[in-house]
């Protein structure tokens, strides 16, 4: 038996389950975290690209697999491919008439995304941050009775954000006005990865589903005072450092998250 990849696990737990929407947005949340392998019509051509199309009961989707070793399964013979992050895929797609078959035939993660639910992620996907926190917090305190999902969300996404923060704290905090929400600081940022680290965390707020508290996000310099307290009482999250630098090689269709590839019909 094929060796399991970690979208079927949490597309098990979303079957499996009758709680209602968590289960089906966390694993929205992965699939977008997920490298997905596209197959084509033809090669490549620079950043643009044809995939195939396949019919289903659900509508006209773009067949997709979440293992390297997947498509030639899916296409019973060799085929381009092209891979790219699920984020980057729905963004191709959306607004295109066509939906998502993931692992269709191949895998128990067969699951078709209509092409209503590919345009509805690409937009929720891309909607704004809030503005970046500018107030100064009269309380800190333990961050009590955050839901577990949301824990999880955070120290996965703030898993991949190691190459631009040092580290990052999870309060509870109280403002002048009397307001009371969670705070997530983040120590060390680079200035100019402040917007995507901050759109990254709303991710975690905007698929844990109905529920999720209030997260203000704020970035703080290394050695100030502000982190002196936060160091007392919050959560600590120790980001991974930045992996040694690979060779340069030429980027593939899909490959930067801010630049889908340009979507071709078939004839």
């Amino acid at each position: 038996m094929a060796e399991r990849t970690p979208l079927d696990a949490v597309h098990e737990r979303m079957t499996q389950s009758t709680g209602g929407d968590a289960e089906r947005l966390a694993f929205y949340a992965a699939l977008a975290d997920t490298p997905l392998w596209v197959l084509l019509e033809s090669a490549p051509e620079g950043d643009s690209v044809t995939p195939k199309l396949v019919d289903t009961d659900q509508g006209a989707a773009v067949p997709a697999v979440d293992r390297e070793e997947r498509p030639a399964a899916l296409a019973r013979d060799i085929a381009p491919q092209a891979a790219m992050p699920g984020r980057v895929l729905f963004r191709m797609l959306a607004g295109q008439g066509v939906g998502l078959g993931l692992n269709v035939g191949v895998a128990p993660t067969e699951t078709v995304l209509t092409e209503d639910v590919v345009t509805w992620l690409a937009e929720r996907l891309d909607e704004a941050p809030e503005t970046l926190l500018d107030a100064r917090p009269e309380e800190l305190g333990a961050p009590e009775g955050l839901p577990e999902p949301l824990l999880e969300a955070l120290d996965a996404r703030l898993a991949r954000v190691g190459v631009l923060a040092e580290r990052a704290y999870l309060a509870e905090v109280r403002y002048r006005d009397g307001r009371r929400v969670y705070l997530l600081a983040i120590v060390g940022a680079d200035a100019e990865a402040e917007r995507a680290i901050a759109g990254t965390v709303a991710e975690a707020v905007r698929f844990g589903g109905d529920g999720m508290p209030t997260l203000d996000v704020a970035f703080v310099a290394p050695g100030g005072g502000m982190v002196a307290r936060l160091e007392k009482v919050a959560l600590r999250f120790d980001l991974p450092a930045p992996p040694d630098p690979e060779p340069h090689r030429p980027a593939a269709p899909g490959s930067d998250p801010d630049k889908p590839p340009i979507l071709r019909r078939g004839q």
